[in-house]
């Protein structure tokens, strides 16, 4: 029997899951606020400081497609626990970076160590939660996810108001190795994995075969689109904030990032709502919470942008929610490596996104990233209106 929602294994699940989360994306995105720093220390462009958040999903992105397969034959367990540990470790050595290249490499490194937990959660998930609690566990992993990312930020501006972006990395590194030990601490062993092995080699004719189902196609651009627009808002909205006319401090810059708590919310709540009335309407819901967010940070005061960041974050948390789960629901078979190319496109368009839009925001400014966002949600809308026709209508609660 599967664990169900109230049980202590639930508890426990949660609690791990909501620590590895928060390790995760906290350490993914430490710099991501301090690009206007790191710009500085190293003499370098905007864009190419975007780099220091590309290259650590890209890499992330590509190991993600064979870590599955890994954790088929290894287990799940012990692959998110030594994820979490070593990408701890190489964001305390990476605070030591003397040249940019330098910092590019551990960058890389790092999201290879990454993969390990993201690339995996989800399959845990759906193989010891049940069905009518995946919705509400995946949720709150999200919202794990969203605190981590906002924390991450967070600390990470203050750190460099007070000290340098050096000391930032390092010492969110060592709150990351502490966030490890309670996640090996109290998640519950696989009672419902079955150990495989000789999967690693049959890995990319079984990735080729999950892009045979248009459905999980529909879901996977999605997730490109979904994260593309997130990330390259919040590469740049700190070039926006500490330059004229605001002059913000890196620090209240940083504490922008508190929008994240709409995503703790707004993940769960999407969630519940996606497992009683269906997943369609609401990532549609979610895609028009994005663009309202979006077109608010046009508007010159600040208290404006601030709530349209928190629209912005409050619409992607729970889009994104409901795009993850659904690709465990709608997969047949093979169902990590459903989950890895999700998280492969997912991560691939925080890539290309987050840098490209850096091109568009040094000729177009602050206009050119809400164009590509706005174009961004048209296209969701358009793959969630293919999406409803080979759902027979979209009556599935799926």
């Amino acid at each position: 029997m599967k664990i169900q929602q109230g049980s202590k294994s639930f508890r426990n699940i949660s609690l791990a899951l909501f620590a590895g989360g928060f390790v995760t994306f906290a350490l993914l995105y430490t710099l991501q606020p301090l690009m206007p720093e790191i710009t500085e220390a190293f003499g370098i462009t905007p864009t190419e400081a975007s780099l220091t958040l590309s290259v650590t999903t890209l890499s992330m992105a590509l190991t993600m497609l064979f870590i599955g397969s890994v954790s088929d034959a290894v287990g799940r367990r012990a692959i998110m626990t030594a994820s979490l540990v070593a990408t701890s470790v190489i964001a305390v050595i990476s605070a030591f970076s003397p040249l940019f290249p330098v910092l590019l490499l551990l960058r890389i490194l790092q999201g290879i160590a990454l993969a390990g937990l993201p690339a995996i959660a989800m399959t845990y998930l759906v193989e010891e939660i049940e069905p009518l609690s995946l919705g509400y566990a995946m949720g709150l992993y999200i919202s794990g996810n969203s605190i981590g990312g906002m924390g991450g930020r967070i600390i990470s501006g203050l750190l460099t108001d007070w000290f340098d972006w050096r000391a930032a990395v390092g010492v969110i590194g060592v709150l990351g190795l502490a966030a490890a030990l309670i996640f090996w601490m109290v998640i519950p062993p696989s009672r419902h994995f079955v150990k495989q092995t000789g999967k690693l080699g049959q890995v990319i004719p079984l990735l080729w075969s999950q892009c045979r189902n248009p459905r999980l196609l529909c879901l996977y651009g999605l997730g490109f689109l979904l994260m593309g627009s997130f990330v390259t808002l919040f590469n740049y909205i700190g070039f926006e904030l500490t330059g004229e006319p605001y002059n913000l401090s890196q620090s209240l810059a940083g504490s922008i990032f508190v929008v994240y708590l709409m995503g703790t919310f707004s993940s769960t709540w999407m969630g519940r709502l996606a497992d009683r009335y269906g997943c369609t309407g609401v990532i549609r819901l979610a895609l028009a919470i994005i663009l309202t967010g979006a077109l608010c940070t046009l508007h010159p005061y600040l208290w404006v942008k601030i709530i349209g960041l928190a629209l912005f974050a409050f619409g992607f948390f729970g889009g994104h929610s409901i795009a993850s789960s659904w690709v465990g629901l709608v997969a047949d078979e093979h169902k990590s490596q459903a989950n890895a190319l999700y998280l492969f496109f997912y991560y691939i368009g925080s890539s290309v996104s987050g840098t490209g839009g850096g091109v568009l925001y040094s000729h177009f400014g602050w206009f050119g990233i809400i164009g590509m966002i706005a174009a961004y949600v048209a296209i969701s809308l358009m793959l969630c209106g293919f999406l409803v026709h080979k759902s027979g209508g979209g009556t599935q609660k799926l």
